[in-house]
């Protein structure tokens, strides 16, 4: 079939809620259903499209979603299928009915606040502006445009299928119709917001030119406009006075209801399932806080160091008793860490094993010539019992008594040499000298 011969827009039939505004405070915009009113407009509308086709058309219809629309639908197909007064050429089944979501009314919002707040909104919309008006939480007409452009692609697109109806009618809203007829007419933005609405079950037609198959506007569009020319032509007619929206007309207290009242802050799904109650943020604000007051603490006790007459509190010093004279080269004899660990050196220290002669771990030990390592000679004195190094003695205290290593004590490869050793080491020979049944001498 091809491109359709009439367009007609429709809008609903009369509603609950333009009877009475205050419905949509409980309920949806969405299931707002007719009035008694509504549904008989609704039927008179089926008679006026019956009266408007060929007994030939086919029919598509698409309808917005909303309650109050498809109930409309349903009175003007009840009353076009009716063979009364006489048998409808239009039955029931080979009418193709779709519903368009697109075509829904402007969002309005959820559940509208009170009469006094929607009238303002209204009269803040008309003096903004209709087309770009977004309403809170809600739509522009400018939103709706953009819907309804799709719309009317999806729409000029199904004109190519061959089974297309012969007449297409669309029920949907006031402002949907209007801004179908923007779109596809392209309509400026100034001339959009000086229509003024469509009234209940009200036919716009749209009829195909054959010569250029472009579609011409049946209606005379009313406008704002004219109203007003109308009104101004009326003796003692009042002159409309333009209000302030912007700002806060009435004084600002903004800044006051923010700083005694503060909304609380979004928890996050851990704070749901913490014992304690706090949240986050609160416990980063209380290890903030702790923080602070550390840092607070640290400052007064160095400030109160820096205060004190007798300095600030430093490491412990230890006074170590030194031998020598003044040249001598002072050794610190410290041992650092606990008693356990410095008992534990010692020991390790102690069980160093003597060398041949009882001389401590010197390898240049003196020995008998010509014996080994494991001889023992009848005679020989007996071995020197087991001692613990020069180093070892310091570490025990055997120099508390005033001894100390000196300065020029020389050492061996080890470095545990100690004069007393020496010492040790002459009166060695001198017994080995008287005694004869050493065999050879001591190197």
């Amino acid at each position: 079939m091809g491109k359709p011969r009439l367009i007609i827009l429709i809008r609903h039939a009369q509603s609950e809620g333009n009877k009475n505004r205050d419905i949509h405070q409980t309920v949806p915009d969405h299931r707002v259903k007719l009035t008694p009113e509504g549904r008989k407009q609704a039927e008179d509308a089926g008679t006026k499209l019956r009266s408007l086709l060929r007994p030939d058309d086919t029919l598509h219809f698409f309808t917005s979603p909303y309650r109050r629309t498809r109930e409309t639908t349903e009175g003007i197909l009840r009353s076009l299928t009716a063979d009364t007064p006489s048998p409808s050429p239009f039955p029931r089944q080979t009418i193709k009915v779709y519903e368009e979501p697109r075509l829904r009314e402007q969002d309005f919002g959820n559940y509208q606040p009170c009469s006094a707040e929607m009238e303002r909104m209204w009269q803040e919309r008309a003096d903004y502006g209709h087309f770009f008006y977004r309403i809170p939480n809600g739509e522009s007409a400018a939103d709706a445009y953009d819907r309804i452009s799709g719309f009317n692609e999806s729409l000029w697109r199904s004109f190519g299928e061959d089974d297309f109806a012969s007449v297409c009618v669309l029920v949907t809203h006031g402002l949907m119709t209007r801004v179908f007829l923007m779109k596809w007419y392209h309509f400026s933005v100034e001339y959009f917001e000086d229509l003024r609405n469509v009234n209940h079950c009200e036919f716009v037609v749209m009829r195909k030119n054959q010569d250029n198959g472009k579609y011409i506007l049946q209606n005379q569009l009313r406008t704002w406009s004219e109203l007003k020319k109308e009104r101004a032509a009326l003796p003692d007619s009042p002159v409309p006075v333009r209000k302030t929206w912007g700002g806060c007309p009435d004084g600002c207290d903004h800044e006051i209801k923010n700083l005694t009242k503060r909304q609380a802050k979004r928890q996050d799904t851990a704070d749901l399932f913490r014992e304690d109650g706090t949240t986050s943020t609160q416990q980063f604000e209380q290890a903030m806080k702790r923080k602070s007051s550390n840092a607070k603490k640290v400052s007064q006790a160095q400030d109160e160091q820096m205060d004190d007459p007798r300095g600030r509190v430093g490491p412990p010093q230890f006074n170590l008793p030194y031998s020598g004279d003044s040249n001598d080269t002072r050794t610190e004899q410290l041992t650092r860490g606990s008693p356990r660990k410095r008992s534990e050196s010692l020991n390790r220290l102690s069980i160093l094993k003597a060398g041949r002669d009882g001389g401590g771990s010197r390898s240049g030990a003196g020995s008998r010539s010509g014996s080994s390592d494991t001889e023992t000679v009848e005679g020989d004195l007996e071995p020197k019992a087991q001692r613990p190094s020069s180093m070892a003695l310091a570490l025990n205290g055997a120099f508390d008594d005033g001894q100390s290593i000196r300065s020029g004590t020389r050492a061996d490869a080890l470095g545990d040499q100690s004069d007393m050793e020496e010492e040790e080491e002459g009166i060695l020979e001198r017994l080995e000298a008287e005694n004869k049944s050493f065999e050879g001498s001591v190197c």
